[in-house]
């Protein structure tokens, strides 16, 4: 298990689609690495996920965990999850805006998520999933499948004046946001 670099915007493969995983591939000793080291890179960067493409590996899989998270304390938790191959389907018009930061991007802005999504996706032993997650926990597995589709969070911000810095979100707009997302959590419960 290494750490390896997270890519910054501005790197080419951050824009690439990545490709799917073959079946027969999920549980390769190439495979299985990679995902150990997305694990690894996710933890030492204190992320709430990482996408394979952000360390410039095109292929379908990105990972997903959340617990004491000095980055994220508002959010719900979320189990060491690995998705190869995942897929998400909106299952209704409900969103919710999130003021969301990534390790690829070195700015947060608020950004409409749908709040129930439906995600099916093979997980590191090939094991099939068909899951309704919610509320945040629904926005992290949308803005980690948008990075496997070559998109960031900052192509989705509607208005660009709430983009900013991670020290100005902290000095000006964290409160705000911390306040009304732990609101919603109470809410939707996750």
């Amino acid at each position: 298990m290494a750490t390896r670099e997270v890519l910054s915007i501005g790197h080419p493969a951050l824009r690439e689609v990545a490709e799917p995983v073959a079946p027969a591939d999920v549980t390769s000793p190439a495979t299985q690495a990679l995902i150990d080291d997305l694990i690894a890179t996710m933890r030492h960067a204190n992320g709430a996920g990482l996408a394979a493409t952000q360390v410039g590996e095109p292929v379908r899989i990105a990972v997903m965990e959340v617990g004491d998270n000095p980055r994220y304390p508002y959010k719900p938790r979320i189990p060491l999850t690995v998705a190869i191959n995942p897929v998400i389907e909106p299952l209704d018009d409900e969103l919710v805006v999130i003021n969301e930061g990534c390790l690829s991007v070195p700015l947060r802005g608020e950004v409409r998520r749908h709040v129930n999504v439906r995600v099916r996706y093979l997980d590191r032993d090939g094991g099939e999933h068909d899951e309704v997650i919610r509320g945040l926990t629904a926005a992290t597995w949308q803005h980690e499948c948008d990075h496997l589709d070559g998109v960031l969070f900052i192509d989705k911000v509607d208005d660009p004046t709430t983009l900013s810095t991670w020290d100005e979100y902290e000095t000006h707009h964290r409160d705000a946001f911390v306040e009304r997302i732990t609101a919603f959590v109470g809410r939707v419960g996750s």
